[in-house]
């Protein structure tokens, strides 16, 4: 319902996709439970459960290995916390990589001396993007009432052909842990889902306008597309299925095992991504959990490009 159904009118369907993990994990356990109870209905769930295969498959994916077709390039989208957990391992890291094109969340106007070989957009505190490449035509993607921006986008010229990079970083939910973390304690276990759901249903409203204008340059654009960044949405949710359109999920084209990309809480959370114009196709999407050098894990992807 998230598809169609915005969050300005019903903001609830966008409120539920956060606990998918948890809902299709109530599903196959009652489905296990009627088949060992001899009930009928545990077919015919079976068969419903078919429509979840893409759903799940966002979170979870196992894609044939891809084999590599014309030029590629490698691009990284890192949130990077501004380096609070260690602003020499974020450079390290980075510089490590050996990106074509790295896109920075929360870079907190971080400078980058051990990439001075990579042109640079124009620090705005938040989002930046850095490539070995011809880079140009730099704008922040905000609306007029907006303190920060939605998005980042810049035109990149790779062997002789223009891309559209668009960096994402929705407005935050601005969470601590000790505001989501429950304990023995009812009473104040009721407050804290109460203030948990005030913050959400704002932000959701406040998604739609950010997602509503992204796509708008996104259409608009002359050239081909790659959109990654911090969602700060889940799969399946309204700002997903809607900064998706017309595009494709790397991970669900090349992607292995799980998409849970921020760490911070002990639940699985996808909100970082990387989607490309059709004709860009991913060979490879890695979400790299050997650093913890953020709250968020890196994620690393490899694309065909266009070839004409």
């Amino acid at each position: 319902m998230n598809a169609y159904v915005p969050p300005k009118i019903f903001p609830w369907f966008n409120l539920l996709s956060l606990g998918f993990p948890v809902l299709m994990t109530g599903y196959i356990l009652l489905i296990i439970f009627w088949v060992f109870s001899w009930k009928k209905r545990a077919f015919v769930f079976m068969l419903a459960g078919l429509l979840f295969l893409t759903p799940i498959k966002r979170w979870i994916n196992f894609s044939s290995e891809k084999k590599e077709t014309g030029s590629k390039i490698k691009v990284v989208s890192f949130n990077t916390r501004a380096g609070t957990m260690g602003k020499d391992e974020v450079i390290h890291y980075l510089k490590s990589q050996d990106a074509d094109v790295i896109l920075l969340q929360e870079d907190g106007g971080m400078e980058y001396p051990a990439l001075k070989d990579y042109n640079r957009t124009a620090s705005n505190g938040v989002l930046s993007i850095l490539t070995k490449h011809k880079l140009s035509n730099e704008k922040l993607i905000k609306s007029a009432d907006e303190e920060l921006p939605a998005a980042l986008q810049a035109d990149i010229e790779i062997k002789g052909k223009t891309y559209r990079f668009v960096n994402v970083y929705l407005y935050p939910f601005k969470f601590e842990k000790e505001m989501v973390r429950l304990n023995g304690n009812s009473d104040a276990n009721e407050e804290k889902l109460k203030d948990i759901i005030k913050r959400l249903i704002p932000t959701f409203k406040k998604h739609q306008g950010q997602v509503d204008l992204i796509h708008e340059n996104i259409e608009s654009s002359p050239y081909p597309v790659i959109v990654t960044g911090d969602f700060n949405s889940v799969p399946n949710s309204y700002e997903y299925y809607h900064l998706s359109k017309g595009l494709e999920d790397a991970f669900l084209t090349a992607g292995r095992g799980s998409a849970t990309s921020f760490h911070d809480y002990k639940f699985p959370l996808r909100i970082d991504y990387v989607f490309t114009t059709q004709s860009i196709k991913a060979i490879s999407y890695v979400v790299d959990r050997s650093v913890s050098i953020s709250d968020h894990y890196p994620v690393i992807s490899e694309l065909s490009l266009v070839e004409k």
